[in-house]
C-alpha cells in the first residue's frame, strides 16, 4: 500500500527516534521537478562539483557488472556521499543496454537510492535515468560556458550521436543562454538522425539544421562538437578533422583515439576517474606513459589555475561523478517533499525492534 504525504527522513540523531520512512519517486515526478529549471539545475551541479573538488564528498570508482553473454551491455554501481547542506549518501544503479535502441526504448535505465546521513537508512528510491541524463547535460552546459570563454563563442554546433543524451545536452545549452546559427547532426542510424532533427525543429532554437553524411563533415563544420555515442572503443583518429581547433564535449568518453587526445588540450572532471575503464584518456596515458597531456580539471579552469592554449582542439572529457547524481536526486527529493507529494511505502521497514 502506498500513501502520499510529506515525510521527515533526514532526522538528526539528537532528535527523538521516529519510524524511518521510505518514498518512491517516479520518473514523472522527477521530470516535473526538473523541467524548465535548467539554470537552477546547473547551479546544483556547479555547487556539488565544487564541493567534490574541495574534498566534501566520498566518490569511489564505480563497479561495473560485465555480462559475458551480452558483451555490449553492462550495469554500473556508483556509490557516493556528499557533505555540506545536502548531507546525504546514496547509490546510482544504472544499466547500459545498447540493443534497447532497436526496440525503440532508451539505452540506459537507472534507479537512485538515497540514504540518511545519520542512520544509514535508505529513505528514497527514485527513477534515475532522467537524473543521470540531466546531470550529464548540466555538466556539459557548465563546461561549455567556462571553456567557451577561452575561445570565440561557438555558433556552429555538431552532434555526433543523436540519442537521448544529445537531446538533453541541446536542451540545457539552449536553456542556459546559448544560441546557434547552425546545428549539424551525424549518427549511424538514419532513424536517429530523423528523430533528433524533428526534436530540433520543434525546439525552434537550432538555426539551420544539417544532417551530415560523414563524421568528417560534421566535425569540420562545427565550432562546438558534442560526442554522445555508445562507442566502446575509439573510432576517430584523423587529426586533420580538428585543424580548426574546435571545442569538443567528449561526453561518451571513448570516441577519440589516443593520437587525437595527445594532440589536444585536455580538461576532465576528475583525473583518477577519467583515467580508468578504457576511456580515451586512459588509453592515451598508456601510449604516452604519463599524464602530462592533461591540462587540468574543470575546477582548475573555474579557479584560474590553468591557461587554455588556443592553438589546439580543446577537449572536455567528463567521467560522470556519482556525487552529482546524488546531489541532483536530493534536490528532486526535497522539492517533491516540499510540495507534499512524497509517495511513502507503508511498513517498508518492518523489523524495527532489536529484540522483538
Amino acid at each position: 500500500m502506498t500513501r502520499i504525504q510529506p515525510a521527515a527522513t533526514n532526522f538528526p540523531m539528537s532528535e527523538p527516534a521516529i519510524t524511518p520512512t521510505f518514498a518512491v519517486i517516479s520518473g514523472a515526478q522527477v521530470q516535473h521537478v526538473l523541467r524548465g529549471r535548467e539554470n537552477q539545475v546547473v547551479e546544483v551541479i556547479d555547487d556539488a562539483y565544487r564541493l567534490h573538488c574541495f574534498g566534501g564528498s566520498v566518490n569511489p570508482l564505480p563497479c561495473f557488472l560485465r555480462l559475458p553473454d551480452r558483451p555490449s551491455s553492462r550495469i554500473s554501481a556508483l556509490p557516493a556521499s556528499i557533505s555540506g547542506q545536502m548531507r546525504v549518501d546514496g547509490l546510482k544503479w544504472i544499466s547500459s543496454f545498447p540493443g534497447n535502441v532497436a526496440a525503440d526504448i532508451p539505452r540506459a535505465s537507472a534507479v537512485l537510492i538515497l540514504n540518511n546521513h545519520d542512520t544509514g537508512y535508505p529513505f528514497a528510491c527514485m527513477e534515475g535515468s532522467i537524473i543521470s541524463a540531466t546531470r550529464t547535460a548540466a555538466l556539459a552546459a557548465l563546461a561549455a560556458e567556462w571553456l567557451g570563454c577561452a575561445r570565440l563563442r561557438p555558433t556552429r554546433i555538431g552532434f555526433f550521436g543523436a540519442g537521448l543524451i544529445a537531446r538533453y545536452i541541446h536542451t540545457y545549452l539552449i536553456g542556459t543562454g546559448w544560441s546557434f546559427d547552425e546545428t549539424g547532426v551525424y549518427d549511424l542510424s538514419a532513424d536517429s538522425v530523423a528523430g533528433f532533427r524533428g526534436y530540433l525543429e520543434r525546439s525552434g532554437a537550432a538555426g539551420r539544421i544539417t544532417g551530415h553524411d560523414s563524421a568528417e563533415q560534421l566535425i569540420r563544420a562545427s565550432d562546438l562538437v558534442v560526442f554522445a555515442t555508445v562507442a566502446t572503443t575509439p573510432h576517430i583518429s584523423d587529426l586533420s578533422w580538428f585543424e580548426h581547433n574546435p571545442l569538443v564535449l567528449h561526453m561518451s568518453l571513448r570516441d577519440l583515439a589516443p593520437e587525437v587526445v595527445l594532440a589536444s588540450v585536455n580538461i576532465v572532471d576528475d583525473v583518477e576517474h577519467c583515467l580508468t575503464a578504457n576511456t580515451s584518456m586512459s588509453l592515451a596515458e598508456r601510449v604516452a606513459g604519463n599524464r602530462e597531456f592533461l591540462c587540468g580539471t574543470l575546477d582548475d579552469v573555474m579557479d584560474g589555475r590553468v591557461a587554455l592554449p588556443m592553438d589546439r582542439p580543446l577537449v572536455f572529457s567528463p567521467f560522470g561523478l556519482g556525487v552529482l547524481d546524488l546531489a541532483l536526486g536530493k534536490y528532486v527529493y526535497d522539492e517533491v517533499a516540499r510540495n507534499g507529494e512524497l509517495r511513502l511505502v507503508d511498513d517498508f521497514f518492518h523489523e524495527l525492534r532489536r529484540y522483538g
